[in-house]
């Protein structure tokens, strides 16, 4: 399974619902990185995610998914398997 990283705060009703989807679809470890705990990291994600300010920024590997809305898309096209799978 891809590594998974998810750009996060403490209080994000859509990061733990993008959350809960990955681990629904067997996503055992997240690796989670709290924007609110280290601002720097803001200026990374938005760079990484092609100007992105908003949470929760989630990429699977090395792609950049987006947020809880374009992950729960993906997951209904029937798409978010294979990327969770691919490598």
């Amino acid at each position: 399974m891809q590594k998974v990283v998810m750009y996060c705060t403490a209080v994000c009703p859509y990061c733990v619902a993008a959350e809960r989807l990955l681990k629904s679809r067997g996503v055992s470890e997240i690796e989670k990185i709290r924007i609110d705990l280290d601002p720097t990291r803001m200026d990374e994600m938005i760079e990484r995610s092609g100007g992105r300010r908003t949470v929760p920024q989630v990429f699977i590997g090395d792609t950049h998914v987006g947020g809880f809305d374009d992950t729960s898309a993906l997951d209904a096209a029937g798409k978010l398997m294979p990327l969770l799978n691919a490598g």
